[in-house]
């Protein structure tokens, strides 16, 4: 098993809203004061960890999360979703004339996609 570590301003807030984006859950028994830690209650993805640093995001981010949604409806509502918790859509993009996905970023300006898969 692995965990995805990420910097954070605020890291209970930003878990609380990688939660919901992901359907995980706070991993039970973690406790640091300066962090927050999330798991897939299904056990099937990785634990995510949120770690207080003094410094703010200064340039763009090299690893980023997709969330894969079955189709554009979907995807919409999810990003709607996610813009209600505090994200940002910056734009939409498209392969042959067909929506792709919409670019987003989380509340602390970390970029992520919300993407059609199949």
């Amino acid at each position: 098993m692995w965990t995805l570590g990420c910097d954070a301003t605020d890291p209970r807030k930003l878990a609380e809203f990688w939660a919901l984006a992901l359907g995980y859950v706070p991993e039970p028994g973690y406790a640091d004061p300066d962090g927050a830690s999330i798991i897939d209650p299904a056990g099937n993805g990785p634990a995510i960890g949120f770690l207080r640093v003094p410094e703010s995001k200064t340039s763009k981010n090299r690893v980023h999360i997709d969330i894969r949604l079955p189709d554009e409806a979907a995807v919409r509502a999810k990003a709607a979703e996610l813009e209600q918790a505090g994200a940002t859509s910056i734009r939409e993009e498209r392969y042959d004339g067909h929506f792709g996905h919409v670019v987003m970023l989380d509340p602390e300006g970390n970029e992520f996609c919300v993407a059609r898969h199949g």
